[in-house]
């Protein structure tokens, strides 16, 4: 199976993009090799800054920039992007609704072996939390591209989370990629995953091998956190009255709250979360971290398992 990191293709598309738009200006924060923002920075020196290791400083910058007329990607890795610049986010950028994107790469515990104190396990929660903030989280390359030319049209700031990573391929060209609507990738009637960046591809394994079960499972990538699709998300919690929510990220802010959420208030029905439980992440290889923490194949089926008995 074909694979790539989203954060490759984060870079790749930034450099398409500013061939086709002079009104694209980067910034990185001395990281550039590692987000990929690297290549648009030697095909248009003239249009990237490269803040140095001042998160803070970059926010600002890409602030006044907006301001300027111009539309900014602004990237780090996601722990410095969204914790140590949080202030300058919320009142130079999402306060202003300016037009910067927070492209943000090495999120979750698959970062790896650089330990708890990089693995941004609670940046959707904070990000989501921000007047006039979109969230988008990109399952595969191919998604990521889509939504960074969708990045370009919108109005007002963005937070797109990346990893470090290759994953496996899910879409082929040409998907129809829309912030806000999510994507059923997969038709069921017993059960519902709704999952986000790398657990969608896991959970189409899964959904293969409860068939083999005789669990008919429906898969949708709800790639953007904020605007949430409730319209989809009420369909699948009538059509099936389960749903398993699956992230890389805290169960407390991300994804599996927005779903919960919108349930709650409009369609009561049994919904588990997997996530990280409210722990922070610590180093080691990115397979074995996922296992540790649950975020597996065999353990989607457990929970579904457990939650087809709530129905």
């Amino acid at each position: 199976m074909e694979k790539q990191a989203t954060r490759e293709a984060y870079g790749k598309t930034l450099v398409e993009l500013g061939s086709l738009y002079t009104d694209v200006v980067v910034l990185d924060a001395d990281l550039s090799k590692s987000t990929k923002t690297i290549e648009f920075a030697r095909k248009y020196p003239d249009r990237f800054i490269n803040a140095g290791i001042a998160e803070q400083n970059m926010m600002g910058m890409a602030a006044g920039l907006a301001a300027s007329g111009k539309v900014v990607f602004a990237s780090s890795f996601a722990v410095f992007a969204t914790g140590r610049a949080f202030e300058q986010v919320r009142n130079s950028i999402a306060y202003s609704n300016l037009n910067v994107r927070i492209c943000a790469t090495h999120s979750g515990i698959t970062v790896g072996e650089d330990g708890g104190s990089h693995q941004s396990v609670e940046d959707i929660a904070l990000m989501r939390s921000l007047p006039n903030m979109k969230v988008i989280v990109p399952s595969d390359g191919i998604s990521t591209r889509e939504a960074v030319f969708e990045l370009y049209k919108l109005k007002g700031p963005a937070y797109l989370r990346l990893g470090r990573p290759s994953v496996p391929v899910i879409y082929n060209k040409g998907i129809d990629f829309k912030i806000g609507r999510g994507i059923e990738l997969r038709k069921g009637n017993d059960v519902t995953l709704i999952a986000c960046g790398i657990m969608v591809e896991k959970s189409l394994k899964a959904a293969q091998l409860l068939a083999e079960r005789n669990i008919d499972a429906s898969v949708v990538d709800m790639h953007t956190i904020k605007p949430i699709d409730k319209e989809l998300i009420i369909r699948k919690a009538k059509d099936t009255g389960a749903i398993l929510c699956l992230e890389e990220h805290s169960v407390l802010g991300g994804l599996g709250s927005a779903v919960c959420e919108t349930v709650c208030e409009n369609c009561p029905i049994p919904v588990y979360r997997m996530g990280l439980n409210d722990v922070f992440g610590q180093s080691g290889d990115p397979e074995k971290l996922l296992q540790h923490y649950g975020l597996t194949v065999e353990q989607i089926i457990l929970n579904v398992h457990k939650l087809l008995m709530n129905k």
